[in-house]
């Protein structure tokens, strides 16, 4: 057996909670996403979880999330690295607006296509597959080498960079990527083998 990588999506957003398109605006938490976080926290403490290092992103709702985590762990001094190539996806020309807003202007089905596609970008940003350009690498040549050596790594981040390293983790294809949703504040246990295939995995939702 290798090592333990956590994941983790922030809590709730002022801008999840408005419905606004938010990739890499720099918004906060809501109390409820403050509550998620904390809640993330305990859980992963009460599988007496302790962490040797941890990622965030460049975004303050990731790394929030991050700190009160690791506060309710009692890890608050834990080595922490933050990169913006796990930043959420860039929507673009749609970071801001209002979803039901877009629908009007673009129309159902094409602002599906954005939202749910997996290489369709919205206008001035990125797609899922752009996302995973970068979480790719950064977590081939960053994080897993410290995976590899055994350690135990927490991820805190966001919907679309989660789900492009979840991707490469489960061997999932474009069309199963798509249909698979991240709550927010849930963490997501891997155990990796010592060749980096995935041993197990455990959702610790509820």
């Amino acid at each position: 057996m290798s090592g333990t990588p956590v994941l983790v999506r922030h809590g709730q957003s002022e801008w999840n909670l408005k419905n606004l398109f938010t990739g890499w605006r720099d918004v906060d938490l809501t109390e409820q996403g403050v509550g998620e976080a904390i809640a993330a926290g305990r859980k992963l403490k009460a599988r007496d979880l302790a962490f040797d290092v941890a990622f965030t992103s460049d975004l303050k709702r990731a790394q929030r999330t991050l700190a009160l985590m690791l506060s309710e762990l009692g890890q608050d001094g834990l080595a922490t690295t933050r990169d913006l190539a796990l930043n959420e996806r860039d929507y673009g020309d749609l970071s801001g607006l209002n979803k039901d807003d877009a629908r009007k202007k673009w129309g159902e089905e094409q602002v599906h296509k954005w939202r749910r596609s997996y290489d369709i970008a919205p206008p001035g940003g990125e797609s899922l597959k752009d996302t995973g350009a970068r979480v790719w690498p950064y977590y081939l040549h960053v994080i897993q080498p410290h995976v590899l050596r055994g350690e135990t790594v927490l991820v805190a981040a966001h919907g679309n960079s989660l789900r492009a390293l979840i991707m490469a983790l489960d061997g999932m294809t474009p069309e199963q990527v798509v249909k698979t949703e991240l709550a927010t504040g849930v963490p997501v246990i891997y155990r990796l083998n010592a060749d980096s295939t995935v041993a197990s995995k455990e959702i610790l939702a509820g």
